[in-house]
């Protein structure tokens, strides 16, 4: 049963803005705008860097999905629960030997243009994926259906490479559909500057590193949105979200320190902070000095996970020791990487390192991202001192860790935000640690051959299992270092009512008033 990709993306993008001198003078028009009920403003914790959702780095960043969602349709939607449900598509599946798919294409739906959306942008959609030279991230996967064939609503291609999640991906990052006329009209530069979907809003205005103003899209096929109009900033510094709210100047916002979610709510500010489909990691280069396992088993064991999410995260989290939660398919509870920093001080000093002498390398982080992504490397940097490892931090932006880990120049150590809505361990354990994969860094032939299988696998039950034996080799050779599964604060004023999305997407379309 598929399910659904991501709605969360969507609010969780729109955050990150740089607030400053620019901002002030937008604050204080969004304080009137708050005051009118047609109007929803959004403090969003990071910036939309480009619009088309197929394409470029931003296409595989989870947390500006929720942009995306707002203005594009899935081919697949995704529900709150991260259930699978008929999007553009309305049925879909394979044939009986699975050589061929089959999709059915929902009528009656209009561009923002107000031209007739049809099987033939479906189609277009998915063949324009599935070229190399378009530059869509997640290619590999959409190149392995091809000749396509629409007849009416209906649309049929050939598999060409046995993938068991093509359609998961339909509910997923890149999975949006696109109208092939008006893109061949205006091309990638005009549809940059004006960009049309059938999604349930319209872009009105869009000023690069301040905002975007959408208007709701009248015609929406699953219901007009409760506001006409969504100012969504792009706060990317914390305190200036929590400030957004408090003054009154934005409605929502997310992403924010959970203390300060914790003492608003108890100011009479309304909110939720549960689990959501995204992990806190640090990926491992396999550059020096990490290609000694010793110094990659000692960092992990000298983790206080527990402790992390305990103080730092105020209990909001839960510690993890693969990348799978417990909402995954793949989840495997028995698979344990022990805190034991005794057990990492004597794996350093087989190899040469003691807190005397300790082993160096850098380590890669955002902040102020994620809450407390910079306090938590930090205290993970304090705990490695403990043991024998100096670990130099850096800073980075998001973006600049995509380009980085898109080159394979990522830091020895680098922590990062994963995102996987869809549940799937390919999607997951898959991209994040198979060499060949664009969103992995550590390249090992023994865990490249292990995975390699189980891409196609036919066999489900066979496949999770494989997996589930993937994760326990990664835990055992101290590849990756899983940290936890992060709870989502989102905060807002009274008067509304914001349906989360468990990937984490704060989408404007499921925000209604009290």
């Amino acid at each position: 049963d598929m399910t659904k990709t991501d709605r969360r993306t969507l609010l969780k993008l729109a955050g990150a803005a740089g607030a400053g001198v620019a901002m002030a003078g937008f604050g204080r028009a969004g304080a009137a705008l708050a005051q009118n009920k047609d109007e929803l403003v959004i403090a969003y914790n990071v910036n939309l860097p480009s619009w088309d959702p197929t394409v470029g780095p931003s296409a595989v960043n989870p947390t500006i999905q929720g942009f995306y969602q707002s203005v594009f349709d899935m081919f697949i939607h995704q529900n709150p629960d991260l259930s699978f449900a008929p999007g553009l598509l309305t049925e879909w599946g394979w044939n009986d030997d699975r050589s061929k798919v089959f999709m059915v294409v929902r009528e009656g739906v209009t561009w923002h243009d107000g031209s007739p959306f049809t099987a033939e942008d479906v189609a277009w959609s998915l063949e324009r994926a599935g070229k190399p030279e378009t530059g869509n991230p997640i290619q590999f996967v959409w190149a392995k259906i091809g000749n396509f064939k629409v007849d009416g609503n209906r649309v049929e291609a050939d598999v060409l490479q046995f993938e068991p999640t093509i359609f998961k991906w339909m509910a997923f990052l890149t999975g949006y559909v696109l109208p092939k006329a008006y893109y061949e009209k205006v091309g990638p530069e005009g549809f940059e500057a004006a960009p049309i979907g059938t999604g349930p809003y319209m872009v009105e205005r869009y000023e690069r590193n301040a905002f975007v103003r959408l208007k709701a899209n009248p015609n929406y096929w699953d219901g007009k949105p409760a506001f006409e109009n969504v100012t969504i900033k792009f706060v990317t510094d914390a305190a200036s979200r929590v400030a957004e709210v408090e003054s009154g100047n934005s409605d929502v916002t997310l992403e924010i320190p959970y203390e300060e979610y914790d003492r608003l709510v108890g100011k009479g500010f309304k909110g939720s902070c549960e689990t959501i489909s995204d992990i806190g990691m640090i990926f491992i280069n396999d550059i020096d000095p990490m290609l000694d396992g010793n110094d990659r088993y000692a960092a992990a064991h000298a983790i206080d996970k527990k402790l992390l999410v305990d103080r730092l995260l105020r209990g909001y989290g839960l510690p993890l020791d693969t990348l799978e939660t417990p909402e995954y398919a793949a989840f495997a509870p028995s698979i344990k990487v022990e805190y034991n920093p005794d057990k990492a001080k004597e794996l350093l000093a087989a190899s040469g390192y003691s807190p005397d002498k300790p082993v160096k390398f850098a380590i890669q982080t955002t902040r102020g991202f994620k809450p407390k992504d910079y306090e938590m490397i930090q205290a993970i940097v304090g705990m490695w001192r403990k043991v024998g490892i100096e670990a130099e931090i850096e800073v980075y932006e998001i973006a600049q860790h995509y380009e980085l880990r898109a080159a394979d120049k990522l830091a020895p150590a680098a922590f990062y935000n994963w995102g996987n809505a869809v549940a799937d361990p390919t999607t997951s354990t898959g991209f994040a640690m198979f060499g060949p994969s664009p969103h992995s860094v550590w390249d090992g032939q023994d865990l490249i051959d292990k995975i390699g299988p189980l891409w196609g696998e036919p066999d489900e039950e066979k496949r999770i299992a494989g997996w589930k034996a993937v994760s326990r080799y990664i835990a055992d050779e101290g590849l990756v270092i899983p940290l936890l599964q992060y709870a989502q604060p989102i905060l807002h004023r009274d008067g509304i009512v914001v349906t989360p999305h468990k990937s984490g997407a704060l989408l404007p379309h499921l925000i209604k008033r009290a």
